[in-house]
């Protein structure tokens, strides 16, 4: 039975970058990963293949190129799903390889199968080649997550699909119903509806994503109507009936009693850890809801060898802090004495059609904690970059103290906003005042300049002399 430092279980942004870190520091280290590729649901089924389809199709449509230079041009909206579809695969091929070959370079040893737990330290894994048990001082599960499928819907893969499934569309619908106004939920229905699918979005809510600043949610629900996306506020699913013939339509009842027919369904109301396959059990470590890990501020789960990062440990599922919770978990496991922790300040990056990415405290948080507070808002409109990039909508809103002009939030809605807004993170994390943001200088003409008209506009209302509305 060969022996390790570090067995990681999974492959995807969280496991990948904690594998490599550990072989960098002289550790010998094994990936196991079920898929014969390489990535996880991070490369293969959710953020990059997504993100890409929001850039196709804002290319093939021609959604921000209307009217740019003064003339109406023929839009691309004709093309194929295979052409609809090339990017997205062509990033995924390319991903896989890449983190392939990090993985190679590193010298972490690779095992392709199903990984479980015989012991808490024993990891059996099940492939093409039969059964292999290896052993590892530690244990990083990295597993991820995988889409919720309530046993009432047909998931078919051909016109009833989950977040997963959707990626592989066998045609492009002329009509979809997205159930779930989360993330994935608002990311694909502003995809479709920018290529010209009738989309309705069914949200159990009377908000979609209610973590947002209100400003902000508001402003996408409009824009999300001027696409001629229908949002269904305050019920949900209730049954469907799909038929046989693929040219007749998909019928879905709502709470409400309401009826819709569709050419295509999307459910996308939730993810749960991936941990049955694991045997947990066996190894003593426990589980919360959702199967999730339950682990301490060290990523340790209730085994102290046995660490766990990413999705598979639930709240905040994001590539981006996965990647840095894997890197952490491996400062911990080995004593490593460079990355204890994630700052708390850290960005969310929505990729609908506009983006939306913000970071700090929005309106409410601040009004929620007693904060004598400020706001000022810019739009893309009025900056001469946006003009020139012919933008019509979108805007940055900053919250900041009253008393000492201290940055509290940024919040931003329009084209690259999950860019444009690492300066904002920058400002939360600093304690960063408005007049040292007025006192410095940008390239222009740049979006940044959103930043410094925001705080003249938060000066405005805070002084009652504002110039602008």
């Amino acid at each position: 039975m060969k022996k390790y430092d570090l067995i990681v279980m999974g492959s995807g942004p969280a496991g990948e970058k904690a594998a490599v870190k550990a072989a960098y520091f002289k550790k010998k280290v094994a990936i196991v990963e079920k898929e014969p590729r390489y990535g996880g649901a991070g490369v293969h089924t959710g953020t990059l293949p997504s993100k890409t389809l929001k850039e196709s199709a804002l290319y093939f449509s021609g959604k921000y190129d209307k009217g740019l230079y003064g003339i109406e041009r023929e839009l691309k909206n004709k093309a194929s799903i295979k052409d609809f579809m090339w990017r997205k695969n062509f990033i995924i091929d390319s991903q896989n390889e890449e983190v392939r070959n990090n993985i190679i370079l590193h010298d972490v040893d690779i095992y392709h199968g199903s990984g479980a737990f015989e012991t808490d330290h024993i990891i059996k894994i099940t492939g093409s080649k039969g059964e292999e048990l290896i052993y590892g001082e530690n244990i990083l599960i990295a597993t991820g997550s995988y889409p919720y499928q309530p046993p009432d819907i047909p998931f078919d893969k051909n016109r009833v699909h989950d977040s997963d499934t959707i990626l592989e569309l066998p045609y492009f619908p002329s009509s979809i119903c997205v159930v779930g106004a989360g993330v994935i939920g608002c990311e694909y229905a502003t995809i479709f509806g920018a290529m010209g699918a009738k989309v309705f979005l069914v949200n159990n809510n009377d908000r979609i994503l209610g973590f947002l600043d209100n400003e902000l949610s508001s402003e996408l629900v409009e824009q999300m109507k001027r696409d001629g996306i229908e949002i269904l506020f305050n019920t949900s699913f209730e049954k469907m009936t799909v038929p046989e013939d693929d040219k007749e339509p998909i019928v879905i009842t709502l709470k409400t009693g309401e009826a819709l027919e569709v050419d295509m369904f999307l459910y996308a109301a939730g993810r749960s850890a991936n941990t049955k396959p694991l045997n947990c059990d066996k190894a003593g470590v426990q589980l919360g809801k959702r199967e999730v890990v339950s682990v301490d501020k060290d990523y340790r789960s209730s085994v102290p060898h046995i660490f766990a990062v990413g999705d598979v440990i639930g709240f905040p599922a994001l590539a981006s802090t996965s990647m840095d919770q894997g890197r952490v978990a491996v400062s911990h496991i080995f004593g490593i004495d460079d990355l204890k922790e994630i700052v708390p300040v850290f960005p969310y990056g929505i990729y609908t059609i506009p983006e939306v990415s913000m970071v700090g405290l929005t309106e409410e948080q601040a009004k929620e904690k007693g904060i004598d507070y400020v706001t000022g808002k810019a739009r893309y409109r009025d900056m001469p970059r946006g003009k020139i990039m012919g933008v019509q909508d979108g805007f940055l809103k900053l919250i900041f103290r009253r008393d000492n002009l201290e940055i509290l939030g940024v919040h931003i809605i329009g084209p690259i906003a999950s860019e444009i807004i690492h300066y904002g993170m920058t400002l939360v994390h600093n304690n960063t005042t408005v007049p040292q943001i007025l006192a410095a200088v940008f390239n222009y003409p740049t979006l940044h300049d959103l930043y410094k008209y925001a705080c003249y506009d938060g000066l405005g209302n805070r002084s009652g002399h504002k110039i602008k509305k």
